[in-house]
Order: structure tokens, then C-alpha cells, then sequence
């Protein structure tokens, strides 16, 4: 047998469990081939751990090591690895933790993951131009109420029925977490890169109805509206003004375009 036909079989063998390569290779010389081929097997799960518990350190320090390296090994059985790198192999581990027992009955589990996803998502974003304020006060006044804005890539928005962002923040900062509690109504988190650091912080409520529409291409003009319905009709601008130097400053826009007649037929429909 070929070299590489050996390497193919070892590899099912660890990653699918088929022992075919059983038939291959003797007993070694203190230890059957059978319990050789489990520390190769354990080996490799017990690696994988590591890598998700390196992508989810809050969410380890949170349940403690043995009861994280549990879950991990659960987690790694439904969803084994599918990419070379090993960047991917925590990819769904909010999804797990959310759909499957008894995780699913801790949502502050699914939430601390679905943080930590995002906070990497952010950083390993594409690395595309980020909107500055200058640029956008350059635009002409009359051509504001068609403006519309481009999220950069790093930019995520998630919805927490918990105080998970309240929670993460004190695991990382190494302090006693305050009690879990489920919030009267969801807490609007972005997620952002600023430099070369990930970054969040929670929304108002109004703020994040105006992100979501802004997000999705709505009109400098639109949103101004849709303000003033929400709260205090005659301040409805500059409370928009506002968020959106937020946003600028913060680096959660790439570009501003002014919509055309082709823009604006897009958006009707």
C-alpha cells in the first residue's frame, strides 16, 4: 500500500471513525492497535477543544473548565470539522448551544457565544475603507435627504433577551459576573472593528431602529422621518445628525452614496 493510501485511511480513521486501517498495521510492542488508534482519536478531539475553548474564553470561564470541555465534546460530535483551518471549528457552536439540551434552556449560553463569534467575525472582516466625517460634510446639503450608507463589513447587530453584554464584560474584566436576568425587552448590541481592535456596546432603542433601516439602504431623508415618529418631531434631525457622527467616529460605515433614480426604484420595491 502506497504511502498517501495509508495517510488517507488514517485520516477517516480519525476523523470518521473507520477503523479499516486496523487491518494494516500490527500491535505495538507494550500496547494493542486498537487502544493506540484511541489516543490518536482522543487526541484530536482533545485539540479541538482547545480551539474552540481559544475562540470562547468568557464563555469557558463562565462554566468552568470541565463543564466547557464537556459541552465542547458534544458540540465537536454534531458538528465536526469541515475546513482545513481551524479558524471555522467553532463556527456553530452558538447554533448548538442554542438548539440542544440541555444548553437550550440557558439562553445566556447561546448569547455569550453568539458575542464572541462576532467579536472574531469583526476582526477577521474584510479590511475595506472606513467613512469619515469629513468625506461625508463634503456632500451638498440638497443632496442629503437621498443619501444612503454602506456598512462596513465588520459591522453586526444582535439581539440579547439576556444581559449577556453585561456578563461578558465581567469575566473578561476577571470579576464576579452579575446574576443572569431576562431582559423586559431586547437589548440592541453592534458589534464593530475600530483599528485593528473588535469592539460593542449596546443600542438604544431608537438608535437601533435607525441602524437597521440605514443598514438595509434607507434614505438620510427616510430615516430623518422615521425619527419623528419615534420621539420629539422637531429634534428628529439633529438627533439623526447625532447618531451618525456616532457611527462615523466609530467606523461603522464604509461608504455614502446619493441615491439615483435606479436607487430609488430598488428601494420602492
Amino acid at each position: 500500500m502506497k504511502l498517501k493510501d495509508y495517510q488517507d485511511l488514517f485520516q477517516r480513521a480519525i476523523l470518521a471513525g473507520d477503523d479499516t486501517i486496523l487491518r494494516e498495521i500490527p500491535d505495538g510492542p507494550r500496547e494493542n492497535k486498537t487502544n493506540l488508534l484511541g489516543i490518536y482519536r482522543d487526541a484530536y478531539v482533545l485539540r479541538l477543544i482547545e480551539v474552540v475553548a481559544s475562540d470562547h474564553e468568557e464563555l469557558q470561564r463562565y462554566l468552568g473548565e470541565d463543564a466547557f470541555a464537556d459541552m465542547a465534546r458534544g458540540y465537536i460530535a454534531k458538528f465536526p470539522s469541515r475546513h482545513c483551518s481551524a479558524r471555522w471549528v467553532s463556527e456553530n457552536l452558538p447554533e448548538f448551544l442554542k438548539t440542544n439540551e440541555p444548553y437550550a434552556r440557558q439562553p445566556i449560553l447561546h448569547e455569550l457565544a453568539t458575542l464572541e463569534k462576532a467579536l472574531s467575525d469583526a476582526f477577521d472582516a474584510a479590511d475595506v475603507p472606513v467613512l469619515g466625517m469629513s468625506e461625508v460634510a463634503a456632500i451638498p446639503m440638497e443632496d442629503w435627504p437621498q443619501l444612503f450608507f454602506v456598512p462596513h463589513p465588520a459591522t453586526q447587530r444582535l439581539t440579547f433577551t439576556t444581559n449577556a453584554s453585561d456578563v461578558w464584560k465581567a469575566l473578561k474584566d476577571e470579576a464576579t459576573p452579575p446574576p443572569i436576568r431576562t431582559r423586559d425587552e431586547p437589548a440592541n448590541v453592534i458589534v464593530w472593528r475600530h483599528g485593528r481592535t473588535a469592539k460593542f456596546r449596546e443600542m438604544p432603542a431608537e438608535e437601533a431602529m435607525m441602524w437597521a433601516e440605514a443598514s438595509q439602504g434607507a434614505r438620510f431623508g427616510t430615516l430623518c422621518e422615521m425619527l419623528a415618529t419615534f420621539d420629539d418631531p422637531a429634534g428628529a434631525a439633529g438627533r439623526a445628525a447625532s447618531y451618525l457622527k456616532g457611527w462615523l467616529d466609530a467606523g461603522f460605515v464604509s461608504e455614502a452614496k446619493v441615491a439615483d433614480q435606479a436607487d430609488r426604484e430598488r428601494m420602492r420595491t
